[in-house]
């Protein structure tokens, strides 16, 4: 599970190109960034491979409540 979710614009007063995110996720924080078309880019080392899909997954739906639904 996803803990200490953050995000903001890549830039200051602008929603594109996208956004970075941090997260905790088994006591190791990962860092990425979420661009427009719901593409994950790790700045960070990725997650563990067998856990990418379930947080992409993850990361999608906060998004969307957060940034797209406050519309």
């Amino acid at each position: 599970m996803i803990q200490h979710f953050q995000f903001q614009p890549m830039y200051k007063e602008q929603r594109l190109p996208g956004w970075t995110f941090s997260f905790y996720f088994k006591q190791n924080r990962y860092e990425g960034n979420y661009l427009p078309d719901g593409k994950i880019e790790w700045t960070s080392a990725a997650p563990p491979e067998d856990s990418v899909q379930t947080l992409s997954s993850q990361i999608h739906d906060l998004m969307l409540y957060h940034v797209y639904d406050k519309q």
